[in-house]
């Protein structure tokens, strides 16, 4: 069995090659994380924390590297596999929540276990039981318009493990929050993935939620500090 969920060497990514302006991002990033670990990954603006996010997460490709989730090599998949893996291994979770502005709390996450073959009644069901357990269940019928900034994050976290992945992405995911709503967002999203029992790498600028996750990843001028 693997222990490892995921795991980046020497990733190196650079965007307009070649041409004037060039910019390197990555210079040879490598991390792995381990089954349940919740990694913060704490980096200043312009370090490349959300190319990496993206990299790991299947949505962009290195320039050189590997990815492998569950202790498969990702790098050499097709587009159509990539998806199937992005669909149904990695969850992701973003500063501002994205949420279909025309759909329920409960709706946004029925969605995506429809896509994934899912029948109505289960989808249902377990996206109640995600609501239920970030204390958002009375508000399941309600659009994101009518949700807090911190009900709207919950629900996009209940969306992100709507498929049960093995590992879950954030970027900066209570940076639009006030600090009290922030904490209570964190709490929130930290109980989810404890008790899911997924891996997270969990990108953030507030050093104190970094210190209450399993390890701290400092990214540097594009390389892991």
């Amino acid at each position: 069995m693997n222990d490892v969920t995921l795991k980046v060497d020497g990733l190196k990514k650079a965007y307009n090659i070649g041409k004037p302006g060039e910019v390197q991002v990555l210079h040879g990033v490598s991390l792995q994380i381990g089954k349940g670990e919740v990694v913060a990954l704490v980096a200043p603006s312009g370090a490349g924390k959300s190319t990496l996010l993206h990299i790991a997460g299947l949505l962009d490709s290195p320039d050189d590297g590997t990815v492998a989730i569950g202790g498969e090599d990702m790098t050499k998949l097709g587009d159509r596999k990539r998806t199937a893996v992005r669909r149904n291994d990695v969850g992701f979770i973003y500063q501002f929540h994205h949420l279909l502005p025309e759909f329920s709390a409960l709706e946004n996450i029925v969605l995506p276990q429809l896509a994934n073959g899912i029948t109505q009644s289960v989808a249902e069901a377990h996206a109640l039981d995600l609501l239920t357990r970030v204390g958002v269940d009375t508000r399941a019928d309600h659009r994101p318009a009518a949700l807090s900034g911190g009900e709207q994050q919950r629900v996009a976290f209940c969306r992100a493990l709507a498929n049960k992945p093995k590992l879950l992405l954030a970027d900066e995911p209570t940076g639009n929050l006030d600090p009290g709503t922030s904490d209570q967002v964190f709490v929130a999203l930290m109980e989810l993935v404890r008790s899911s029992g997924l891996s997270a790498l969990i990108a953030t600028h507030n050093l104190e939620l970094a210190a209450r996750m399993d390890r701290i990843v400092k990214l540097e001028a594009g390389l892991i500090a």
